[in-house]
C-alpha cells in the first residue's frame, strides 16, 4: 500500500485472551492487510470536473500503483494462540440483542480508535473498537465507517458476542452500503453519525461464524476468556 491513513494509530490494540493463549485482537496493522486494492475505485463527486479541467497529456493520468485510497477494509480481528487456538465454523446463530438491552452492571468498557482519514477533505474513513464487560458476558464492536461526500457511505461491522456458561464466541460480520443519492429522504445531519445512518444502509453481506473453544476445556461460571487488554495511545 502506497499510503497510510492520515491518523494511523499502530500501538492501538485490543486484546482478548485465554490464559491457555487463545484469543483475538484487534489492531490496525492487519486490519489495513484486509483493504482490497484490486476492487473498484470509487470517485469522489468532482472527481470527472477536476479532470476536465486539468491539461496533462493522457499518459500522465494512469495510476501507477493504484490502491483503494478509502482504506475499506473487511477485518474481522485477528486469532490468537500457536498450539490451542479458537476454531472458526458457520453458523446459523445469531447475538441475542434482548439480551444485551438487559440491565446490567457494566464491569469495564473502553473505545479504540484504530485508525481515521479524511480523504483529502472529501468524508472520512475510520475504524475503531469497543468493548464492554458485564458479569455474564462481553461484547465487541469493531466498526469501518466510510462517507465519501456526495458519493456514498458504507459501514463493517464486526460484532463479537461471549455468555460465561458458553465455550464459543459468536462473531456477526455485517456489511452496510449506499449511495448518497439514495438518501435523499434522510437528513444529511445523519450522514455524520454511524450509529444513526446504520438504519437506512441496506445490507450488502452478512457472515455468521462460531469461534469455538478448544477441545477438552469446560466454561467457568465467571468470564471464560480470563485477560482483556486494551493498549492505547
Amino acid at each position: 500500500m502506497p499510503s497510510l491513513p492520515e491518523m494511523m494509530f499502530g500501538d492501538n490494540i485490543l486484546r482478548i485472551q485465554h490464559d491457555r493463549g487463545f484469543g483475538i485482537e484487534f489492531n490496525a496493522t492487519d486490519a489495513l492487510k484486509c483493504v482490497n486494492n484490486c476492487q473498484g475505485m470509487i470517485k469522489v463527486a468532482c472527481a470527472e470536473e477536476w479532470q476536465e479541467s486539468r491539461n496533462e497529456p493522457e499518459h500522465t493520468k494512469e495510476v501507477v500503483k493504484p490502491y483503494d485510497w478509502t482504506y475499506t477494509t473487511d477485518y474481522k480481528g485477528t486469532l490468537l494462540g500457536d498450539t490451542a487456538a479458537l476454531k472458526v465454523v458457520p453458523t446459523t446463530e445469531h447475538i441475542n440483542t434482548e439480551k444485551l438491552k438487559a440491565r446490567e452492571q457494566i464491569m469495564f468498557f473502553e473505545e479504540v480508535l484504530l485508525f481515521e482519514d479524511e480523504l483529502h477533505d472529501h468524508g472520512v474513513s475510520s475504524l475503531s473498537v469497543k468493548i464492554r464487560v458485564m458479569p455474564s458476558s462481553f461484547f465487541v464492536l469493531l466498526r469501518f465507517f466510510l462517507r465519501v461526500d456526495g458519493v456514498l457511505i458504507r459501514m463493517n461491522d464486526t460484532r463479537l458476542y461471549h455468555e460465561a456458561d458458553k465455550a464459543y464466541m459468536l462473531r456477526e460480520y455485517t456489511s452496510r452500503e449506499s449511495k448518497i443519492s439514495s438518501l435523499k429522504h434522510v437528513p444529511p445531519s445523519l450522514f455524520t453519525e454511524p450509529n444513526e445512518i446504520s438504519q437506512y444502509l441496506p445490507i450488502k453481506e452478512t457472515i455468521c461464524e462460531k469461534l469455538e473453544f478448544p477441545e477438552k476445556m469446560e466454561p467457568k461460571p465467571e468470564a471464560s476468556l480470563e485477560t482483556t487488554c486494551v493498549k492505547s495511545k
